[in-house]
């Protein structure tokens, strides 16, 4: 069973997603012999006419910076790049994968509707719209900080929710989350693999995403598509998701399985999502269609997923209001990811707000950011030196690490558990030794003692 792709017959949905697949790839320019760059490929994303030099000049990119970055990185071609090398904080965004992770909480709601819903297949329309709408901001060309080994960061006064995120591996880079409310749990593991192909570089999501609703012990779990980052050095950078996402109720066995549309020619097809909640018995239930830059709708349909008769598309998700013109393409709520208005009362040390390069960064100080930057990663060599040198190993603080390894599409994966202990920390907060808000800003980011916090 799979969701509608092209050269499927399943009724005028399914030929809907098959039309607009069929415009093929985005345009395609090779800049191979008229730049001097051997293997380079610009994807012009609207599929434009304009001459292959003249989109490769397009972009970020001085001349002069472009040349050095792309002599550090052609002989990278074909590796995975995660923690391989060093990058210019050029190309970096003021938030952190930590605080990426939490962008997800921004639609929260649509769990906590899933939550209320008696109906099966309407709890995974709300479910599977929420695992969508972080898209939006996932579209964003900047690359967020890699975190520090024993990094964090806490997200609270949003939607009645406390999340916490730690940096529990740093080779490979791994990231674990938990986020909680009245209606549902969130707990993920993640690790990126990419593949650097010169101009671009495909992102694999080896994670895994869990999420438990409290009224009936429901739990989901989702694979998202692969992620494809192109012109990183000549032409407008641009991200693109193209395949299935499928998110299974592990309780009942139905599924919702969505298909993310490639780019076309002239950006046909481009932020595209079509698919379908099947049951157990892999019948389709209900259609979802729309724009995961947009809107989502859905419909119930029949066994050939032509819609039911007498229905019709109704919106279950529409993104809100952003920013115009915004430096970094940021919405509101990351904007509130970067604030400490949704800092809890009290602040760990380790919390990716006080990162030093990420708040120059913020206020506009590239050398600054740099500088930081540097600083940070040579004191996490050592850090990883002098640990090594006495024979101890890292433990985080608020996941521990199982015995389970579960598989992916791209890979197995070692799954880390929270462990409730930042939620005890967070009940004794009153008698414990950390930073009070108020002097938070002027407290140096210390992610190596763990925030100097004690859980006595």
């Amino acid at each position: 069973m799979s969701g509608p792709k092209k050269n499927e017959s399943k009724g005028f949905f399914a030929a809907m997603s098959s039309g607009l697949s069929m415009f093929g790839n985005a345009m395609h320019r090779s800049v191979n012999g008229l730049i001097g760059y051997e293997g380079v490929e610009v994807i012009n994303p609207e599929g434009g006419k304009e001459d292959a030099e003249e989109e490769a000049q397009r972009g970020r990119w001085k001349q002069e910076e472009r040349d050095s970055y792309w002599k550090m990185m052609h002989k990278y071609i074909g590796s995975d790049v995660t923690s391989l090398v060093t990058l210019p904080v050029l190309i970096f965004e003021p938030m952190t994968m930590l605080q990426k992770m939490a962008e997800l909480m921004e639609y929260s709601y649509l769990l906590d509707r899933a939550d209320e819903c008696e109906d099966p297949y309407m709890r995974l329309v709300h479910a599977s719209s929420w695992a969508i709408s972080v898209y939006y901001a996932y579209q964003r060309t900047w690359k967020p900080f890699n975190p520090i080994l024993g990094e964090t960061y806490e997200l609270a006064n949003h939607g009645g929710i406390s999340f916490i995120a730690e940096q529990v591996s740093h080779h490979p880079p791994m990231s674990a989350g938990h986020a909680e409310n009245e209606h549902f749990t969130y707990d993920v593991t993640s690790k990126l693999k990419t593949k650097f192909l010169g101009n671009s570089v495909d992102v694999y999501p080896v994670g895994r995403t869990r999420v438990t609703l409290k009224r009936d012990g429901v739990v989901l779990d989702l694979v998202p598509p692969p992620t494809k980052v192109n012109n990183l050095i000549f032409g407008r950078t641009w991200i693109d998701s193209p395949g299935e996402m499928i998110m299974t109720n592990q309780t009942t066995g139905d599924k919702a399985v969505l298909y993310f549309q490639p780019c076309g020619w002239f950006g046909a097809g481009r932020y595209e999502v079509d698919g379908y909640i099947y049951n157990a018995a892999e019948e389709p239930k209900i259609l979802i269609t729309g724009k995961w830059n947009e809107s989502l709708s859905y419909q119930p349909c029949d066994l050939e997923g032509e819609p039911t008769p007498g229905t019709e598309l109704k919106e279950v998700w529409h993104v809100a209001d952003v920013p115009k013109n915004d430096k970094f393409q940021y919405t509101y709520f990351a904007h509130k990811i970067n604030s400490f208005d949704t800092a809890p009362k009290k602040l760990l040390a380790s919390d990716s707000r006080l990162r030093p390069d990420r708040y120059a960064l913020e206020h506009g100080d590239l050398s600054k950011a740099g500088s930081e930057k540097s600083s940070l990663e040579e004191r996490q060599r050592a850090e990883k030196r002098e640990r090594e040198a006495k024979g101890h190993q890292f433990v985080p603080r608020w996941f521990d690490l199982t015995d389970e390894v579960t598989p992916t599409p791209w890979g197995e994966l070692e799954v880390y558990r929270y462990n409730g202990k930042y939620t005890e920390h967070r009940a004794t907060i009153d008698n414990s030794d950390s930073i009070d808000l108020v002097d938070v800003k002027s407290t140096e980011f210390n992610p190596w003692q763990f925030g100097n916090l004690s859980l006595e």
